[in-house]
């Protein structure tokens, strides 16, 4: 009895494993079905001697076929004559209904279940050279935008994609939001980019770059250094470095996020990016369009490249020596940026340029006459820096570092006003470590779109006014709407005292941003579309990072806007190789400049500024205009 069982036991246990197998098991048990109907029917017609009416006994294979007919198509029985011959070929054409009817339903089944399988995007992607993004967040719009047009010289380009997402979802959202793709496929798939075996999915390996997007949510810090690190420690890994370019929020996490890269890594710690743009942009309104040009594909680039042509050369001398490109520094042989070094180092062999050009392609030394006007460089003028008022409306995570960052330009006896509603705003402030001798700061928890609490603030009495998105409370649709609010209730202000007041704001979304344009600010800065920006400059450049650090340090050179009456004649036309001389002899590079002048064809898009102008070209220039200069102070 016991072995009975047991054996039934064990037989039912190995049919449920084969119906396990899937379709193809399913499939397999038919076939067997059929085929033993087919056999019993042609033993039984042989053996009994059964036959249609009028025709002779059959034998195995004879009656085995007629069965193999009749399980195909049940109208193969329609034609035959006998009732005992009937009656058996009805038996077998039922068998073959049954087999035929459940196996429609398998294959239907299995291709369903394999493109639900295809839509869930866990297949292998066998791409080479290919870009990959991991993770999504409101960013990936304007990373692949960018990458969209780097990639426009490349043959059959691709980006792939992973992200916790449904495949379906980020293809359709890619898809209303880019519509001109270009010559460029994306890719989709549904994984977890920290887990190895799901990043096996985008073949790394073969991949040409690597972007780490911050995700939404909490602890995105954690998620981005966790994908990194199994990136660069799969055991599966190839032997040659990766290009990675991973967004960190918080500053505090960048040493933990450069030990899990380390050489391989471009780290771009997006909060500090925009705060100190931010810090720059309100200080020189326009600033944020030359960063925005630098980093934009569609415009000049920043290059790192071999320029055998400029070796042994002062470098002041290699900087008016292009017409259409800027030098802007040099990277040594330990990959070390040094941007607007001493104009008398000697560019020594092995030396890469750090140099600004429409295209690579383009980059050559400039053989003709410079025709340079010294007659026209005016003499040096220093101007002393001045206690300034300064007042932030508004609040987010990047509160505390734009009042960190703007505490090292101003003079002593400066004043901050800090005014928002945030439920942490007052405590985050009280916890700001500044010098009050320097810079004394001091909140106010109002309604900032509020008209009346506005006027209760004196607005016409701030140097500067920065308008900062709740990005931490709100949506970045409702936060940047909330800014429109509050610029539109500036610019009234503004209106009634008869008063100029320059105000720079923060948007999150740049869609939002010519909606913004009604409000007359001086400038924006769209913090998702720089971060992206610096994402996609840093997957094609693999100084990108260190360039940006040191553009953005203090204790480095840094982008200034300066009168351009104060280092020409402008009475007269001159082109750029005198203002780069005038710029030169004061320990600066000439990087552009910024017309004022309503006629300008670049005015709307970006505000007048011009970077990496033709140097050969002689311009009239006004008292308004502005000279954009890398320096030191």
């Amino acid at each position: 009895m016991k072995s009975r069982e047991h054996w039934g036991t064990r037989l039912r246990y190995e049919f449920d494993k084969s119906m396990a197998g899937g379709a193809i098991a399913l499939i397999g048990w038919l076939a067997l079905i059929s085929l033993i109907v087919i056999i019993l029917a042609g033993l039984f017609l042989s053996l009994t001697g059964i036959a249609p009416e009028g025709g002779e006994p059959m034998g195995f294979i004879e009656g085995a076929w007629e069965s193999l007919m009749r399980t195909f198509d049940a109208g193969t029985m329609g034609a035959d004559q006998g009732w005992n011959f009937r009656l058996i070929m009805l038996l077998v054409t039922l068998a073959g209904i049954f087999v035929f009817s459940a196996l429609i339903g398998v294959i239907s089944s299995g291709l369903e279940e394999k493109l639900s399988e295809l839509r869930k995007g866990r297949s292998r992607v066998l791409e080479t050279e290919h870009t990959i993004i991991l993770n999504w967040s409101p960013s990936i719009f304007d990373v692949i935008s960018e990458l969209i047009i780097a990639n426009q010289s490349r043959r059959n380009p691709r980006i792939v994609i992973m992200a916790n997402k449904d495949k379906v979802e980020m293809e359709d959202e890619i898809a209303a939001k880019i519509a001109d793709r270009k010559n460029t496929k994306i890719i989709c798939r549904s994984g977890d980019p920290t887990d190895l075996y799901d990043l096996g999915i985008v073949n790394p390996q073969t991949s040409r770059s690597i972007i780490v997007l911050s995700p939404d949510g909490d602890d995105a810090d954690s998620q981005v250094i966790k994908t990194v690190l199994a990136l660069v420690n799969d055991p599966n890994r190839r032997p040659e470095k990766y290009m990675i370019a991973a967004e960190i929020r918080d500053a505090d996490n960048a040493e933990v996020a450069r030990i899990v890269g380390g050489g391989e890594m471009q780290l771009v710690l997006a909060d500090d990016l925009i705060a100190r743009i931010v810090v720059h942009t309100s200080r020189q309104a326009g600033l944020s369009a030359v960063y925005s040009e630098l980093l934009d594909f569609d415009g000049c680039e920043i290059y790192t490249l071999d320029q055998p042509d400029i070796v042994g050369k002062s470098f002041g001398n290699a900087v008016l020596a292009y017409d259409n490109s800027t030098l802007i520094g040099l990277c040594d042989k330990d990959g070390a940026i040094h941007l607007n070094p001493n104009p008398n180092r000697i560019i020594a062999p092995g030396e890469r340029a750090v140099i600004i050009s429409e295209d690579d392609a383009s980059i050559r030394t400039w053989s003709g006459d410079m025709g340079i006007d010294k007659n026209a460089i005016r003499p040096i003028i220093k101007r002393g820096k001045t206690a300034e008022r300064t007042l932030i409306l508004g609040w987010n995570r990047r509160g505390p570092i734009i009042a960190s960052e703007l505490a090292r330009y101003v003079a002593p006896g400066s004043q901050l006003t800090i005014a928002a509603d945030t439920a942490e705003f007052e405590s985050e402030v009280a916890a700001l470590k500044l010098d009050p001798a320097l810079l004394s700061v001091r909140p106010r928890v109002i309604d900032t779109s509020s008209r009346r609490a506005l006027d209760n603030l004196d607005i016409p009495s701030f140097d500067h006014v920065l308008v900062l998105g709740y990005s931490d409370d709100m949506t970045a649709q409702s936060a940047d709407t909330r800014t429109l609010i509050t610029l539109l209730q500036l610019r009234k202000i503004g209106e009634r005292a008869d008063k100029h007041i320059s105000v720079v704001s923060e948007m999150i979304d740049v869609r939002n941003r010519e909606l913004a344009e009604v409000t007359r600010a001086e400038d924006f800065v769209v913090s998702n579309k720089l971060v992206s920006l610096m994402l996609a400059q840093a997957s094609e450049n693999e100084s990108m990072a260190a360039i940006f650090d040191e553009l953005l340090d203090e204790a480095g050179s840094e982008i200034y806007m300066r009168p351009m009456s104060d280092y020409v004649d402008i009475s007269k036309p001159l082109n750029f190789f005198t203002v780069g001389l005038a710029a030169l002899r004061r320990g600066e590079v000439a990087l552009g400049y910024r017309r004022q002048r309503a006629d300008d064809p670049d005015i709307r898009n970006l505000g007048g500024v011009v970077v990496n102008p033709n140097r050969s070209e002689k311009i009239t220039y006004t008292d308004s205009d502005m000279l954009i200069v890398l320096a030191a102070d």
